[in-house]
């Protein structure tokens, strides 16, 4: 039986779904969820993302939190966490870069927030001889100060959808036509989360919710204002979500959300204030939601390419195309942004602004 299958059997038997509880089956489902089964990234796979582009993107973020944490009196031990590591290459870089500072690579315990068991594979490879730990979720990371990344993780975290009505909101579902996945309307309802954004839309918008990134983004902040350090979070989106954001791609390519569920990757825009609203109620400060390219370039970016570009002359038309995708603003540079949780009492990682 196929997820299409199984999706379609469940709305028959309970009704129609939230757009989460589709994301949730489509991305993670036991036996046929898109991240359990397979490696999604690279060019055999569906896309790609900045650590796999070029190894400045890592080595700039382990220096900046390897920075950090010399800013922070260089707690030992400490957690060097990351949040849905990929391949592990973004890891494999930043401490490459880091371990130029002295004691930052010994006093880290290194652990991986990884839900797949193929990818936990794959990393185990790039991270050999690292000896990292893995865990299903941030909820288990030990009790140390905390130095995480997350790159392109809070997108790929199931939302709900609602479409403004006329005194409230209808939230957006999956149901079924024949055998055919579709989006309908619950009817109008308050929805008190949404409160806050009536000033802002008018009937007919969409809005996204995401309960579970700021329940994340909420534990890494109380962890962070209990013990030290620092989480630095890189995505797609902006500081808050408008509109109908959810996506598919398969092949590089986009396809129709319903289409081939748990064959495609599914993702949506974050909502930056959420993660910053959570920070706060944790007790911690956040930084200001900054540009990827402005993020890189304040970091030497252009510095670093110089630097491999002499090193690797041969290579120099790949380490430009890397550099301008990482950075412009029509490439991914204003389309991701950063954002820094941090103690109130400490400065955002260097790249970032108060």
């Amino acid at each position: 039986m196929s997820l299409h299958d199984i999706i379609a059997a469940r709305i028959r038997q309970d009704g129609p779904i939230s757009m989460a509880d589709y994301m949730a089956d489509c991305l993670l489902h036991p036996t046929h969820g898109y991240y359990t089964t397979r490696d999604p990234l690279g060019a055999a796979g569906d896309f790609i993302t900045a650590p796999e582009i070029s190894q400045m993107f890592g080595e700039l973020i382990g220096l900046a939190l390897a920075q950090t944490w010399l800013d922070q009196g260089a707690p030992a031990p400490f957690t060097l966490a990351e949040l849905g590591p990929g391949r592990g290459t973004l890891m494999a870089d930043a401490l490459r870069a880091a371990a130029r500072v002295p004691g930052f690579a010994k006093a880290a315990r290194i652990v991986l927030v990884e839900a797949s068991p193929v990818l936990r594979d794959i990393q185990r490879s790039t991270l050999a001889g690292v000896s990292p730990e893995w865990i299903d979720t941030p909820d288990a990371l030990p009790d140390l100060p905390l130095f995480a990344i997350a790159n392109e993780f809070f997108d790929a975290l199931p939302v709900r959808q609602f479409e403004r009505g006329q005194t409230g909101w209808h939230e957006l579902r999956v149901g079924l036509e024949g055998d055919r996945l579709l989006r309908g309307r619950a009817g109008e309802a308050p929805q008190p989360a949404l409160d806050h954004r009536l000033d802002d839309t008018q009937p007919g918008h969409i809005v996204e919710l995401c309960p579970q990134s700021a329940r994340i983004a909420e534990s890494l902040a109380a962890r962070i204002a209990a013990r030290g350090g620092a989480a630095l979070i890189v995505d797609y989106g902006d500081w808050r979500s408008l509109g109908d954001t959810v996506q598919a791609l398969r092949a590089h390519a986009p396809v129709d959300v319903f289409d081939a569920p748990g064959q495609a990757d599914l993702t949506a825009h974050v909502d930056f204030e959420s993660l910053a609203q959570a920070s706060r109620r944790a007790g911690c400060s956040h930084s200001r939601v900054t540009p990827q390219g402005v993020f890189l370039e304040r970091l030497g970016i252009t510095q670093r390419a110089q630097s491999l570009v002499r090193a690797r002359p041969d290579q120099a038309d790949a380490i430009a195309a890397a550099h301008r995708r990482l950075t412009h603003p029509e490439e991914m540079g204003n389309l991701f942004k950063v954002i820094a949780i941090q103690p109130e009492t400490a400065t955002p990682p260097p790249g970032l602004m108060p």
